[in-house]
C-alpha cells in the first residue's frame, strides 16, 4: 500500500510565520535590521524550515 503523505505543514506554518516577521522587521531602504540578534535567528530558523520542506519534498517525489 502506498503511503501518501502531503507537505510537511509544521515547517510550513513555521516559515510563513517567520517569513512575515522578517518582511516587518527588515528595512529595505537602508538594509538594516530591527533587532538585529534576533532577527539573525530568524533568518536561520526560516532557512532551515524551508530546507526541510524541500527535503521532504524531494524524498517523496523520489519514491
Amino acid at each position: 500500500m502506498d503511503n501518501k503523505k502531503g507537505m510537511n505543514w509544521f515547517f510550513a506554518f513555521i516559515a510563513f510565520t517567520l517569513g512575515l516577521t522578517l518582511i516587518k522587521h527588515i528595512d529595505f531602504k537602508n538594509l538594516t535590521l530591527k533587532d538585529p540578534i534576533l532577527d539573525i535567528l530568524y533568518i536561520i530558523v526560516f532557512l532551515i524550515s524551508i530546507y526541510l520542506i524541500i527535503k521532504d519534498l524531494k524524498k517523496k517525489a523520489d519514491k
